[in-house]
């Protein structure tokens, strides 16, 4: 029997609550299954399950906060219940030797058994009423509470589907068609922003109090960039078209895989390269708020594949729906306000990272090429790393690896 805790979903994270549980004591699970809703500061996370076998146990009630590190449940693993080998059988017990026979005893005649008269037959307990819930009120996640609340929906009318019949936000949801309401201005579904802005101070000036930074900045010419990403998107439908940021969040990972000290994380003093490279890409929450969740294994994935996973990314961080290990895992970090004009940005570190990678606007201006000048598509390219880790020359060495991919999006 193994127990599946309350995960650490980031190095900021201290506890979470327990929104909705997605299983039951007796579902079979696997690796990588959603089985239950935090809340936390980061808004509400789908928290992965990793090991493979069913449900035992369901520890922590709804609505409830607890600790990092804290058992949620019990889970028989696929090995665990899996029939042990049969036994040699024991020999069978030797006969018990006879007792003596205990002494006579004179019997009393006994007296005629006279038949009971018969009487009304003992009635049967009415069955207990079937009630919505502890003290008459139906048992619900918040976030079903909530999504009830907003449609006038009586949730005494809803049969739950979560552990114990309790009622999920998808119950609520199912009942309603499938349709929701939009979020409020302060409060996405599973998003508190205010706290959201109170966890990434707390991380900025943890990363400012304890990092060293140091920051450096590349310019690079991408128009032979813009070329390839024009003829490329030509014949595309406009939802299939690629973006510049993705060819930025591969040319990271892709110099990532060159220079490991930049792929990492700093823990009590020393570094721990990672082992595949998973990029955090920054997204900025409507409303106030950001999250820089992980495109995992992103050195290895296609152009395409790529763009589509970014895309999701941003769809899911702005509803409130992103798993557990796409907040927790991410290497390295990339953040790009061109879009909003900037040219070039300076970011602070999330700790345990080392490195986090910034892009600008894409401008144009007067360039040498081939000893004549001209107009051409610039970009400024900014690191901020960890200085217990890497110094500048590395830095500048990477820096420059990014914009060689960068301006090679045709080559694999």
């Amino acid at each position: 029997m193994v127990e599946f805790r309350m995960p650490s979903l980031g190095a900021d994270m201290e506890a979470g609550t327990l929104v909705e549980w997605l299983v039951k004591p007796g579902d079979q699970v696997k690796r990588g299954d959603i089985v239950a809703v935090v809340e936390t500061q980061k808004g509400a996370i789908e928290i992965e399950i990793f090991e493979a076998g069913r449900i035992e146990q369901i520890l922590v009630d709804l609505d409830t906060k607890v600790p990092v590190g804290t058992p949620l449940a019990r889970i028989r693993t696929e090995r665990e219940a899996q029939p042990a080998a049969a036994a040699p059988a024991a020999p069978p017990p030797a006969p018990p030797a006879p007792s003596p026979a205990p002494p006579a005893v004179p019997v009393r005649p006994r007296a005629p058994m006279v038949p009971a008269r018969p009487g009304p037959a003992p009635s049967a307990a009415p069955p207990l009423p079937a009630g919505p819930g502890v003290a008459g009120r139906a048992r619900a996640s918040p976030a079903a509470r909530r999504l009830a609340e907003r449609h006038g929906v009586d949730l005494s009318a809803i049969t739950g589907s979560g552990p114990g019949g309790a009622i999920t936000h998808a119950d609520v949801a199912g009942r309603l068609g499938g349709i929701t309401a939009p979020p409020d201005r302060k409060r996405a579904l599973g998003l508190d922003l205010d706290a959201m802005r109170t966890a990434i101070a707390a991380a900025m000036a943890r990363s400012k109090r304890e990092i060293p930074h140091y920051y450096l900045e590349h310019q690079v010419d991408v128009t032979a960039c813009e070329q390839w990403l024009a003829r490329t998107n030509a014949t595309r439908a406009p939802d299939n078209r690629l973006l510049i940021g993705a060819l930025a969040i591969r040319s990271v990972a892709l110099a990532a895989r060159r220079f490991p000290a930049f792929n990492g994380f700093c823990r009590d003093g020393k570094f721990e390269p990672a082992a595949a490279v998973h990029v955090g890409v920054a997204i900025a929450i409507r409303g106030g708020g950001l999250a820089a969740p992980a495109l995992h294994h992103a050195d290895q994935l296609p152009l395409d594949q790529l763009m589509t996973g970014m895309r999701d990314l941003v769809q899911r961080m702005r509803s409130g729906r992103i798993r557990s290990s796409e907040i927790s895992d991410p290497t390295i970090t990339v953040s790009s306000l061109g879009e909003r004009g900037v040219e070039a940005l300076y970011g602070i570190i999330y700790p345990p990272q080392v490195a986090i990678v910034g892009f600008g606007k894409v401008v144009t201006r007067p360039w040498v090429v081939d000893g004549a000048i001209g107009p051409r598509s610039v970009v400024t390219i900014t690191l901020s790393a960890d200085h217990r880790v890497s110094d500048g020359h590395a830095g500048a060495l990477f820096l420059a690896e990014i914009g060689k991919q960068l301006q090679e999006p045709d080559k694999p």
